[in-house]
């Protein structure tokens, strides 16, 4: 048998936002996310979404139990955020971001594991690191430039 559904990831991010509509239509605009999946009630109102860039999936929702909040409905504060690699064109990302109106937290930075990345808030207040590799950086140049002891454990 086989299924018309796409492969998915093994980890699916969800969040909450107030305005889930205005937060389907903002990443849309300002991050170059696209609606793949819209669940709606019989008043037109979304009760779950998904969006995808590249390989990847967010789940958009509401704050629809005590437990899950928007970051706008907590006075800014997050405990998570997600980050997203760009495969080119990181810097017209972060430049179109910025005109969509993505309040910039981080200006784009070349790092020390050799990825040029950029962070943004959303409409909510969601945080997002954009990233996109620029060049190999060997373990033991990133154990000389940062001190810390690099091992992989799989």
């Amino acid at each position: 048998m086989t299924s018309a559904t796409p492969p998915r990831p093994a980890f699916i991010p969800s969040l909450a936002y107030k305005d889930n509509r205005a937060a389907i239509a903002w990443l849309q605009n300002a991050f170059g996310f696209e609606p793949c999946e819209v669940l709606t009630d019989a008043a037109g109102n979304i009760a779950h979404a998904e969006m995808t860039y590249g390989d990847g999936i967010v789940m958009i929702g509401t704050e629809w139990a005590d437990w899950t909040r928007s970051p706008a409905s907590l006075g800014g504060k997050n405990t998570q955020r997600i980050h997203v690699r760009i495969d080119r064109g990181i810097d017209e990302h972060y430049a179109h971001a910025r005109q969509a109106g993505a309040k910039i937290v981080m200006e784009p930075a070349d790092q020390f594991y050799g990825h040029r990345t950029y962070i943004a808030a959303d409409l909510e207040g969601h945080y997002w690191t954009f990233s996109q590799p620029v060049r190999d950086v060997s373990k033991q140049e990133m154990e000389k430039t940062t001190g810390l002891k690099f091992e992989r454990l799989s």
